[in-house]
């Protein structure tokens, strides 16, 4: 009687056990599930994420619910280029002095890209702000920065100081150390303070955010082909395949 009603308890015990990874292997399913789709609609997270194609997205009010298809006319406005003026294929950038898809762009692709289509005559780059100041707080005054740089001939070299040492002045006041890049490039430092101090590009910045929101941006960098868009850090592959198809 004893050893019955020992098999018996051991078979309770291995019914149990089964029935115990059961509900467990369905709670993870349930999680799996779950994780997936929160993961890619974003809840539970901060107005920021990283886009499918590398890029930073942000879900912010842009005044734009009609985003634009297609070939979309973007305007070079007066921004910083590079290139020949007369290039056939115009590429213009919406990018973040802060967002890190944006620096990995430059320091991955863009020379590579300038190389053998900019400094070809094939392509004019131009570069205009898209600041994510909801994320990126020092965003704003990087890219009011780089155009008083402008303003004395240095955008580009700025520029590359402002992403190569992302990570240096993304965890400072920013304005400090904005100042003593401009000293680095030899800039007339009193000009270049008393333009930023001033806020003299504030509204040059905006008018940026305003018009790349216009063009259907939604996240850095992005990038308009001849019109055609192109979001996130993508490979150079991805650029040559575009900029090769309107040089046809």
């Amino acid at each position: 009687m004893e050893e019955m009603q020992q098999e018996v308890k051991k078979d309770t015990i291995q019914i149990s056990k089964s029935a115990l990874w059961q509900i467990i292997s369905g709670v993870l399913g349930i999680l799996l599930v779950i994780s997936i789709f929160t993961s890619g609609f974003g809840f539970g997270k901060d107005d920021s994420q990283a886009g499918p194609t590398g890029g930073t997205v942000v879900n912010q009010p842009t005044g734009n619910n009609n985003v634009p298809t297609g070939i979309v006319d973007v305007s070079a406005d007066d921004d910083p280029v590079i290139g020949d003026k007369d290039a056939k294929v115009t590429i213009i950038e919406f990018s973040d002095f802060q967002c890190p898809f944006c620096s990995r762009f430059r320091e991955q692709t863009f020379d590579q890209l300038k190389k053998e289509y900019i400094d070809t005559g094939k392509v004019k780059f131009v570069y205009r702000d898209f600041p994510l100041e909801s994320i990126h707080p020092n965003a704003l005054k990087a890219a009011e920065a780089s155009e008083c740089a402008d303003d004395q001939g240095k955008f580009w070299e700025y520029h590359d100081i402002l992403f190569s040492k992302q990570d240096e002045w993304s965890q400072s006041d920013g304005i400090s150390k904005f100042k003593v890049y401009a000293k680095d490039l030899s800039l007339d430092t009193s000009k270049f303070d008393k333009c930023l101090d001033d806020d003299k590009y504030a509204d040059e910045v905006k008018k940026d955010l305003n018009d790349g929101a216009q063009a259907g941006v939604q996240g850095t960098p992005s990038f308009f082909i001849n019109g055609n868009q192109l979001s996130g850090a993508q490979p150079f592959s991805a650029f040559k395949a575009a900029i090769d198809a309107e040089l046809k």
